[in-house]
C-alpha cells in the first residue's frame, strides 16, 4: 500500500475546505430565510388577531342591532 503523492492531498484539503465553505454559505441562507419566516409569522399572527378582535366587535354590534331590530325598537 503506497501513499498518495502529496499533491493529490492538497488537492483533497483544498476541495475539503471548498465544500465546507459553500455549506457554511448555504447553512447562513437557511438561518436567514427561517428568521424571515419566523418574522412573518409573529406580524401574520398579530395582524390576524388584531382583524379578529375588530370582526367580533362588529358582530356583536350587529346582534344588537338585530335585537333591536326584532323587538321594533328604534335608534334615536
Amino acid at each position: 500500500m503506497s501513499t498518495p503523492p502529496r499533491e493529490t492531498i492538497q488537492k483533497q484539503i483544498q476541495q475539503d475546505w471548498a465544500n465546507r465553505e459553500y455549506i457554511e454559505v448555504i447553512t447562513g441562507s437557511i438561518k436567514k430565510i427561517t428568521d424571515f419566516l419566523n418574522s412573518f409569522d409573529m406580524s401574520c399572527r398579530s395582524r390576524l388577531a388584531t382583524l379578529n378582535e375588530k370582526l367580533t366587535s362588529l358582530e356583536r354590534k350587529i346582534d344588537y342591532l338585530e335585537a333591536c331590530v326584532t323587538k321594533g325598537e328604534t335608534l334615536t
